[in-house]
């Protein structure tokens, strides 16, 4: 009831005219700038930081905070649109939500996008407001060992579940896994397969995979397949909005993605992509079971309304997660919270547990800028729902030429480096031979991520025990992540194994059905 009472205060102090204005600039840029694939929000808080310089603490991340909202938010825009995601949060919408809009159903892409945003974004925020000494407790136990078997958990549960098929899940993991390691190894900066190019020291940027898997590889195979290529559809000719069906459809991945996200996001090290990717697993799973038990159709592969609205609820929620280690250890778990670490140590502020104390008016008018910026972010969107989806009115020559330009532009403005679009290409060609011999993509997507991450922690917690590799399973935690992993791992074999029984069983009873007839 006490942090009732002060989440209260802090949304009177956020009401303010002044905050007011303040978050709405943060939510509108940041959906601006969640659009643009290599930006992103944390790029848009660091261009901010030396501007904001001379305003007060509170209205400064409070901009700051709408940004990063913004941005979770406006990434959603062109993945479903383009399929080309605005940023890494955004890739596990890119697979139900791009197919949506093929099929004419944009608009309704985006407003499950959007209101899926919004009930995470205020579920999240809630959660962290109330229960945020208790998620910093639950953050301090994770170590290099659990933070390994975290990765090892995403990497089956995306390659078996999100796959279909667990031999070609686990190819495109290995595939993913190989990419991730081009660059300098982070523990002994020796160099990796960089070709004796200085570029590619940095590694491949996750922009130039996305946009060379996701975008440009989709392009090249609908040219490669010429005439036999489906139609684009357009826009649905019925209401733009979201039908009874859609509501009844979307509610439950909506929370279930929130409490996946909320889980996830004070983590450190977790970041957005493994709930996203997590929901949308679990989203076909049980979309498959309803499939088997009651008859109806799995729409996953054509167009399901629950693969936008859990990955995008789990995005915003995360995002929300994300504020408990940054103002309660002073640890950021992303890009955009260290950007605002260096914020509050501008202005002499220390985030950690001493923080609630010192300056509690400004952490809950923060926590309740968010809330506010979840209702703006509604506001702001839905109505242009319809709008956005028109895009897809345009011939498609045209419109694949342009998905081209902008994602060739997008690319070389990392670094205006020729380089980067050599890798481009290179990446686009992999693209286009994955979808040719049937491999999918998410799993090489969640493997360029996380592979990164997995290694840097397997080998912390091998130097942190002396060589000794009983630490990768020395907590509870670990070990209960393991067994989840034995379980993600056993169910699509018992679930193939099960089918192959059926069909057995079935031949003889359709021979003596025929013989008869």
């Amino acid at each position: 009831m006490e942090a009732l009472s002060l989440l209260m205060d802090g949304l009177a102090a956020a009401l303010t005219p002044q905050n007011l204005v303040w978050a709405f600039l943060g939510v509108l840029l940041g959906t601006a700038v969640g659009v643009l694939p290599g930006m992103g929000s944390a790029m848009a808080v660091a261009l901010l930081l030396p501007v904001t310089f001379r305003l007060d603490p509170t209205a400064a991340l409070i901009l700051f905070a709408g940004v990063y909202y913004g941005g979770m938010f406006g990434g959603a825009t062109t993945s479903i649109l383009l399929n080309t995601p605005g940023q890494a949060s955004s890739i596990a919408t890119t697979y139900e939500g791009h197919k949506m809009a093929l099929a004419g159903r944009a608009a309704q892409a985006l407003g499950t996008a959007v209101i899926g945003s919004f009930v995470a974004s205020l579920i999240g925020t809630l959660v962290v407001a109330l229960f945020a000494p208790f998620m910093v407790s639950v953050a301090l136990n994770f170590g290099p060992g659990e933070y390994f078997a975290l990765t090892v958990f995403s990497f089956v549960a995306v390659a078996a579940v999100v796959s279909g098929s667990v031999l070609r899940g686990l190819a495109s993991l290995l595939i993913g896994l190989a990419v991730g390691l081009i660059g300098i190894d982070s523990q002994s900066g020796t160099p990796r397969f960089d070709f004796g190019s200085a570029t590619m020291l940095d590694g491949i940027d996750i922009v130039i995979v996305t946009v060379g898997l996701l975008a440009l590889g989709e392009v090249l195979y609908v040219a490669a397949r010429g005439r036999s290529a489906p139609d684009l559809a357009t826009t649905s000719a019925g209401r733009p909005w979201l039908s009874r069906g859609d509501w009844a459809r979307s509610w439950r991945p909506w929370l279930r993605g929130t409490a996946l996200g909320s889980a996830f996001g004070p983590i450190p090290g977790s970041g957005a992509e493994v709930p996203t990717f997590l929901s949308l697993g679990l989203e076909r799973r049980l979309s498959a079971r309803r499939e088997r038990r009651r008859g109806v159709r799995d729409e996953f592969g054509e167009g399901a309304i629950e693969g936008v609205a859990g990955p995008e609820a789990a995005n915003n929620s995360s995002a929300a997660g994300t504020m408990v280690p940054l103002l309660g250890l002073g640890l950021p778990t992303s890009a955009t919270a260290a950007i605002m670490l260096a914020a509050f140590q501008q202005y002499g502020l220390q985030p950690g547990p001493v923080l609630f104390e010192r300056d509690a008016e400004l952490v809950w008018t923060l926590l309740a800028s968010l809330l506010i910026g979840s209702v703006m972010l509604l506001v702001i969107n839905l109505p242009f729902a319809p709008l956005w989806a028109k895009l897809l009115r345009l011939p498609k020559p045209y419109l694949y030429a342009g998905i081209t330009l902008f994602s060739v532009l997008a690319v070389y403005a990392i670094n205006t480096s020729v380089v980067h679009l050599v890798m481009l290409l290179a990446v686009t060609l992999l693209g286009l031979m994955m979808r040719a011999f049937g491999v999918p993509v998410a799993p090489a997507l969640i493997g360029v991520v996380l592979g990164p991450i997995a290694e840097t922690e397997f080998r912390r917690a091998l130097a942190a025990s002396s060589g000794d590799p009983s630490i990768l399973v020395g907590s509870g935690i670990s070990i209960g992540l393991y067994v989840l992993v034995l379980v993600a791992a056993a169910v699509p074999v018992v679930t193939a194994l099960r089918r192959r029984r059926k069909a057995r069983a079935s031949a003889p009873a359709e021979r003596e059905t025929s013989d008869l007839g």
